[in-house]
């Protein structure tokens, strides 16, 4: 589904993505670990079309998406929940799911919305109050449902467990699945790296802006290196 390729990304002259490439298959979790600096959300980003490349390549379903702006990727199918959820604040829950629909124009929005109630009831209970009012919890499951109101073939989710008591990443790790279950590709990116290999199908390791090794997630967390590098074992 996703193909990248040699793709470099810099910060003036400073180079952040140094010739990654992976691939997402339909109907996996991907997941992407590494430690803070090592270029994932700015390889999310960079997919998504928000962060300029300045060498490689980006294929969705075939197709070079890379020149492309954000919002036609969005038409093709790829939508983020960024890090740091940045919802609407003052906007409503209904208004800002409503929002993550903005490139549709089919007769479905409606029921979509119900489906992400149904995943995430809280936001039902609450799709009037303005989003800023929510806890962070409750922000992170909106910005998962307002990605999903585009509608996406491929989600891309990053660092969604961030700062989130342990009951509540429960909840997000099984929406997650869920995802999975109802045709959803995901790529994830996560800080709690041994939470994300357990549900991922495979996963790749960045450092300092390139990928170091890549396996099956079960395969990986069990992996000396990578136990010790990130999983805070010996």
């Amino acid at each position: 589904m996703l193909e990248v390729s040699n793709l470099h990304s810099a910060y003036g002259r400073i180079e952040v993505l140094r010739g990654v490439s992976l691939e997402v298959r339909a109907g996996e979790i991907v997941a992407l670990i590494g430690s803070n600096g090592a270029g994932k959300t700015t390889l999310l980003r960079a997919l998504s079309g928000v962060q300029p490349i300045t060498k490689g390549e980006i294929r969705f379903r075939g197709e070079r998406v890379d020149r492309l702006l954000p919002h036609r990727r969005v038409e093709r199918g790829v939508t983020q929940s960024p890090e740091g959820r940045q919802v609407f604040g003052p906007l409503s829950v209904a208004d800002n799911l409503r929002l993550g629909a903005y490139m549709r124009r089919d007769k479905d929005i409606e029921n979509d919305r119900d489906r992400i109630f149904e995943m995430f009831p809280v936001l039902r209970e609450k799709r009037f109050q303005a989003a800023g009012g929510l806890s962070g919890g409750q922000q992170q499951m909106l910005a998962i449902g307002r990605a999903l109101m585009g509608k996406p073939r491929l989600l891309l989710l990053d660092e969604p467990s961030l700062g989130l008591s342990p009951l509540l990443v429960d909840q997000i790790w099984a929406a997650i699945v869920s995802l999975k279950a109802n045709g959803i590709t995901v790529l994830l990116v996560e800080q709690n790296a041994s939470a994300a290999l357990e549900i991922a199908d495979r996963a790749y390791v960045m450092e300092t802006g390139r990928i170091v090794s890549t396996g099956e997630g079960s395969v990986l967390l069990s992996d000396p290196k990578v136990k010790a590098a990130y999983l805070g074992a010996d």
